[in-house]
């Protein structure tokens, strides 16, 4: 059994809205061990509460704190069940780190918001909880995103080949691993979010599994090429972005409206795939291996699409590294939690553009 010291627990809650992802994380050696995991999906009425925040709206401010308060006890339920899976009592594990729900993201105005109540987490499950893992980057002048190459840097490099890790979240963002140069990373723009909000609209799930609606439909090239000139993607790193700038209003802005709903869908994955494939060239030259994490690895249809744009280089999951796909955040958050308690920096100011290393994140005792 490890000892308290070597347990963290990550949460991560990401853009997807979807739900939490908690891991149960053993640190006390060069690589990290997995030891027990827990998904648990948002309720309906807490994803369609998250989903209001992202917009201004009355009483915004009294509801956002509401939400903090609900979330804190769906990270507290997820503890609990991921605890009690592992057979690991509370007092073993030395710190949770919690992302939280982001629902602002303006570093240029200095900022971000990521829902959460950590006190309270702090006193439903009686760990000490690190949380706010944006703020003292951007406080720094950085992007404050993505944080999980840190991680990635720490864990992924190999000495000789030329890596780049890639998570399709809701948002896509790329982490590039040159051998003997420093790590980048960024995020190049939407990866399972207009896809998502598409299908949730038009059938009424939650994604497209495997990518079959897309696969389904017919590019249209005329509004692929609108979507790409958005000027985010032509962007150089540091940069960031979230549901502040892609979601279901900005890409109506480009449709006529007489376009087949699945046509749209082939578009949106074309979308993805393009933008990714195009900042793996201009801004990762010569990455011979690619690992993919994130619910977007499954999408069996976007990584075809990310093969066939980029076929001298080969893509796998980061099971073969070690790491499971599905809870690669969630152990970097773990990962970061521990880098707050030893008073370590947890960003990489090459990613995010920040002035110098930061120890990253509030600490709430438990």
């Amino acid at each position: 059994m490890s000892s308290p010291s070597d347990l963290y627990i990550g949460i991560m809650s990401g853009t997807s809205l979807d739900g939490v992802d908690a891991a149960l994380v053993d640190l006390s050696q060069a690589s990290p061990r997995l030891v027990s995991s827990h998904f648990q999906p948002y309720p309906e009425p807490l994803k369609q509460a998250l989903l209001a925040l992202h917009q201004p709206s009355p009483d915004e401010l009294h509801q956002s704190q509401l939400v903090g308060n609900r979330l804190a006890r769906e990270y507290a339920e997820a503890t609990h069940a991921l605890l009690k899976q592992a057979g690991v009592p509370a007092a073993q594990v030395q710190a949770i780190g919690c992302h939280g729900q982001t629902v602002r993201h303006r570093p240029e105005h200095g900022y971000t918001v990521q829902l959460n109540n950590a006190a309270k987490l702090a006193e439903m499950t009686g760990i000490h909880v690190v949380s706010d893992f944006r703020s003292r980057d951007i406080a720094a002048g950085g992007q404050g995103a993505p944080l999980v190459p840190a991680f990635h840097d720490r864990v992924l490099r190999h000495p000789h080949i030329h890596r780049a890790i890639l998570n399709i979240g809701g948002i896509a963002n790329l982490t590039d691993l040159p051998p003997g140069k420093s790590t980048t990373g960024f995020d190049t723009g939407p990866g399972n979010l207009l896809l998502d909000a598409w299908i949730a609209r038009h059938q009424g799930k939650p994604y497209d599994k495997d990518g079959v609606w897309a696969a389904g439909g017919t590019v249209i090239p005329a509004l692929l090429q609108r979507l790409l000139a958005e000027p985010f993607f032509a962007a150089a790193p540091p940069k960031s972005t979230g549901r502040d700038l892609f979601n279901l209003a900005w890409l109506e802005r480009y449709l006529t409206g007489n376009e087949a709903l699945e046509d749209v869908q082939a578009t949106l994955l074309a979308l993805s795939g393009d933008s990714i494939a195009a900042a793996v060239q201009r801004f990762c030259a010569g990455a011979k291996d690619i690992y993919l994490c994130g619910g977007g690895a499954h999408n069996t249809a976007l990584v075809s699409h990310l093969q066939r744009a980029l076929p001298q280089c080969r893509i796998q999951k980061t099971e073969v590294l070690g790491i499971a796909a599905d809870w690669m955040e969630a152990i970097a958050f773990a990962w970061l939690a521990q880098q707050a308690l030893n008073l370590r920096p947890g960003n990489l100011p090459a990613v995010t553009g920040a002035k110098h290393p930061c120890v990253l994140g509030a600490i709430y005792p438990a």
